[in-house]
């Protein structure tokens, strides 16, 4: 009689497909390890620069154009003393006017920025002339300054007029870009559209506020 031998069905799969099974399931491993580092580097990064925007008063960054930064200089002639930028940004504000000889400060909630500012001003070589502090505008008295810049928007001038009448000498200068102050008289201004820039003298705003009070005196009968 003759044998009959059955071929088993059963034989064990290629190990060739095995490995490549596992190739595929670690590359997309890595990829969505990737895609989620991305996101969480993406989160850290944006939220400083979205916040600002969620607040009820809020100062966006708006990076100040080579024309705005020359009609601020051009406000800054012939004036001496200690400067600060309110909002400044990525400091080419305070950067400028530094090469211009002025101490010059700044104050800017998003520590990002302030972090590239300083870099900035190492990189011209004017960091020994130039502060960066990360911090709330409103938290901060500006009585040491004798010369004021700030980018503003329009919900925010009205508070920051009445915060800067109180704490600036009569030698202050306080020079406005983009809007301008919604009481003050500007003693100078220049420019045009977004690159306007007003400057007020704060000692004739308040000369003008003490006329505004004076009794008109009584005409003869």
């Amino acid at each position: 009689m003759c044998k009959v031998v059955a071929n088993d069905s059963r034989a064990p799969p290629p190990q060739d497909d095995c490995k490549g099974a596992s190739r595929e399931r670690s590359w997309g491993l890595l990829v969505t390890a990737g895609v989620g580092g991305t996101l969480v580097a993406l989160y850290a990064v944006v939220t400083p620069f979205v916040t600002p925007a969620l607040r009820k008063v809020c100062l966006p960054f708006v990076p100040a154009t080579s024309t705005q930064i020359h009609n601020v200089l051009r406000m800054l002639e012939n004036r001496s003393g200690s400067l600060v930028d309110i909002g400044s940004g990525d400091g080419r504000i305070v950067i400028a006017a530094a090469k211009m000889g002025f101490k010059a400060v700044g104050y800017e909630l998003n520590p990002w920025l302030v972090w590239y500012s300083r870099y900035r001003a190492w990189r011209d070589g004017v960091h020994h002339n130039t502060r960066f502090y990360i911090s709330d505008l409103w938290k901060v008295s500006f009585s040491r300054y004798t010369n004021v810049v700030v980018f503003g928007v329009p919900q925010m001038m009205p508070q920051l007029e009445k915060k800067l009448e109180e704490e600036l000498k009569c030698n202050a200068r306080i020079i406005a870009c983009r809007f301008p102050f919604p009481c003050w008289i500007p003693d100078h201004t220049t420019g045009e559209g977004i690159d306007t820039v007003w400057a007020y003298d704060l000692k004739h705003s308040r000369g003008c506020e003490t006329k505004r009070l004076e009794i008109s005196p009584e005409t003869k009968s």
